[in-house]
């Protein structure tokens, strides 16, 4: 009979599956989560240099569309190509999966620093997407693989914080390698290679002898579904203040850069409070953490849209981000925990695609509301009386339980 524990609760750890001998540790769990930042790095270190490619490629037809596309390109094919991701690693493993994908975000990611047009920059970021699928995927799968019970807690709420902290830094130090010159920040791309090399080493297949038979266990629907589909609306709520904050402190008044940067550090420092006290909560179980998560996003999200001052849209976005932090670790314990290892790579694949899709339609999603209603905050208002009604209905509806992991 299946044992039934509350989200994020293992009964045991999967990291000697099959082999029975080996046990994972920091040191996998360090590369794995670096890895797991490639993703924000590609998502985020270009932001900055968008004007000066605008200026560099002024001529270029279309440049207004494809400058814009360099940024947001990779976050499509992510969602795109993830599911793929997922089934080629079920099939053919994890390990070499990962490291062909952190080599390719390599030669896609600096490519950039030779190229001479716009259209085959923008197409080398198609390459960069599909890489980080690849990446993001089998890290992810690789931790759950890895650890269970509070340590697959720790390690997938430290996830999702060093992520929240990694888009600061690199949002940072893109602007500052921008101001040497706009092709300067894609030198940052190469530290997947460096990456790479520990990982050889370091990491293992945690259950080779299962691969020949992943391709026939199908994968569990019914319970996939309903947490890839919150985790669509999820990735929406996770990434519009990430994406719409400095456009809210600029309507408030503020045209300082360095105060603009300073109001999204602290939201980012809010996420990975949140994300790393998961490892605390998941005890609460998938149902309360859901509500505790779309709750602090409702309340935030209300105060960022009804905010006066920029102090007062600060605290709202302190809030709402604490609330997401918390939301990102207990959707992906939700997928997977009860997954078999050969079903791990799609369900968290599918995953994967969900969140990334959520990215990709925010801008779209909040521009659409904005501009029917007139209003930036008004939009985001709506989003947060949307996260209400989700905490509605989780509470009515939500999962009690999570089978344990296997």
């Amino acid at each position: 009979m299946e044992n039934i524990q509350p989200a994020g609760i293992g009964a045991r750890s999967d990291s000697a599956s099959g082999a029975g001998v080996r046990k994972a540790g920091r040191v996998q769990a360090g590369l794995l989560v670096a890895g797991s930042c490639m993703p924000v790095l590609g998502a985020v270190l270009l932001a900055p240099v968008l004007p000066t490619l605008n200026q560099a490629f002024a001529d270029t037809p279309g440049v207004a569309i494809l400058v814009p596309l360099t940024l947001t390109l990779p976050a499509l094919f992510v969602a795109l190509f993830s599911p793929l991701a997922g089934w080629v690693a079920d099939r053919v493993g994890r390990k070499q999966l990962l490291l062909f994908a952190m080599l390719a975000y390599t030669v896609f990611g600096t490519a950039p620093l030779w190229l001479g047009s716009l259209e085959s920059i923008a197409l080398s970021r198609v390459g960069v997407g599909i890489a980080e699928a690849a990446i993001m995927t089998c890290c992810t799968t690789l931790l759950t693989d890895y650890y269970a019970g509070e340590q697959r807690n720790k390690y997938l709420g430290l996830q999702t914080m060093v992520s929240a902290l990694a888009a600061t830094a690199f949002f940072a130090l893109g602007g500052a390698l921008g101001s040497i010159s706009w092709r300067t920040p894609f030198w940052l791309y190469a530290a997947s290679a460096v990456i790479v090399i520990p990982m050889v080493f370091k990491l293992w297949e945690p259950a080779k002898t299962q691969r020949t038979i992943a391709a026939r266990t199908p994968v569990p629907w019914r319970q996939i579904a309903a947490p890839a589909a919150v985790t669509l609306f999820g990735g929406i709520v996770f990434y519009a203040l990430i994406v719409h904050l400095p456009y809210v402190i600029t309507a408030l008044g503020v045209g300082d850069a360095a105060l603009i940067g300073l109001a999204a550090a602290i939201a980012s420092l809010a996420t990975a409070a949140g994300a790393i006290s998961f490892r605390f909560l998941a005890k609460l179980g998938t149902r309360n953490l859901l509500a505790l998560a779309f709750g602090l996003a409702a309340v935030g999200l209300f105060l960022v849209s009804t905010a006066g001052n920029v102090p007062l849209a600060i605290a709202g976005a302190v809030v709402a981000s604490a609330g997401t932090g918390v939301l990102l670790p207990t959707l992906l314990t939700w997928a997977v925990n009860g997954l078999e290892y050969q079903q791990r790579g799609r369900g968290t694949g599918i995953w994967t695609g969900t969140l990334f899709i959520g990215q990709f339609l925010t801008p779209i999603v909040i521009g659409v509301a904005a501009g029917a209603w007139g209003n930036l905050s008004v939009a985001l208002g709506a989003l947060g009386v949307a996260c209400a009604v989700a905490l509605l209905a989780v509470l009515l509806r939500g999962p009690r339980v999570v089978p344990a992991a296997h």
